[in-house]
């Protein structure tokens, strides 16, 4: 399994807004995702709302996988970019463990 994370900073006083904007276009499009993300796995998004930042976590079941969600997830435009914050990088990690309970 592959993670794509995304990090973002924003105004704190933006957080609420910047969550349903993020809520709202994920919501929309989980069930028909736009193409490159038709194997997204699941998405985490984290906030720290004190600190006015956050992260989206996009799991992928291979390498090709996380490739194309990479490039899908680069050239889409942000829900709402005055709410959303600005994107301050992005990773791409291997994941080699994972618990649920």
């Amino acid at each position: 399994m592959y993670a794509r994370i995304a990090a973002f900073k924003g105004e704190t006083e933006m957080a609420d807004r910047a969550i349903e904007a993020i809520r709202g276009q994920v919501e929309s499009q989980w069930e028909s995702p736009p193409e490159g993300l038709e194997n997204a796995k699941e998405l985490l998004v984290l906030v720290d709302r004190e600190g006015g930042t956050g992260l989206g976590i996009t799991l992928y079941e291979t390498e090709e996988d996380l490739r194309r969600g990479d490039e899908a997830l680069n050239a889409m435009t942000p829900a709402d970019p005055e709410a959303t914050g600005t994107r301050t990088d992005v990773s791409s990690y291997e994941v080699v463990l994972r618990k649920e309970r």
